[in-house]
């Protein structure tokens, strides 16, 4: 069973620029419009955890819902999904050791975890088991930050680094 995150990042650490847009992550040519290896990835994920504001990102786009998988929408705030919406997205919420634990005994072992602030949080309750993390040589000078404070830090093992279109670096990490 694993939690893991993949995720674009500046190489400044930050996942949004400072008006918490995302149209840096089409500053490098993908003539070929390869998916960079997501699709390998999302055929091992049982289902993903999205924060909120990230489900909101997401729908803004106006496009077809992207996800073939169970999406777990973790809000304390959001009571009901956008009218008209088909994806198959459940809203939950809690104490996060117990929502693993209980999507685990649903069948669901290996959780994409996604969104900054998800992100942050599985990481304060040391719930992150993989960090796949894709920089892009940019430099945002400020934004949404991917990682934020910790009461301890956490060691991860170097699995794997590729080089993506001679130009973006992807490392996968495994909890140590």
């Amino acid at each position: 069973m694993s939690n893991i995150v993949y995720i674009a990042l500046s190489l400044d650490g930050y996942i949004a620029d400072k008006e918490g847009d995302i149209a840096w992550l089409e500053s490098v040519a993908n003539p070929d419009g390869g998916d960079l290896g997501f699709g390998e990835f999302m055929a091992g994920i049982d289902a993903l955890v999205m924060g909120r504001n990230t489900f909101e990102k997401v729908v803004s786009f106006g496009i077809d819902w992207p996800y073939n998988k169970p999406v777990m929408l973790l809000s304390n705030s959001l009571k009901q999904l956008p009218e008209g919406f088909t994806g198959d997205v459940r809203i939950v919420n809690g104490e996060l050791k117990q929502l693993v634990s209980s999507l685990n005994q649903q069948g669901y072992h290996n959780l994409y975890i996604d969104g900054g602030i998800t992100i942050q949080q599985f990481l304060a309750k040391e719930l992150i088991d993989e960090l796949i993390l894709t920089r892009f040589p940019i430099l945002l000078g400020g934004g949404a930050p991917l990682f934020g404070e910790l009461l301890q830090s956490q060691s991860f093992k170097h699995k794997q680094t590729k080089v993506l279109l001679n130009e973006l670096v992807q490392s996968h990490y495994v909890r140590a």
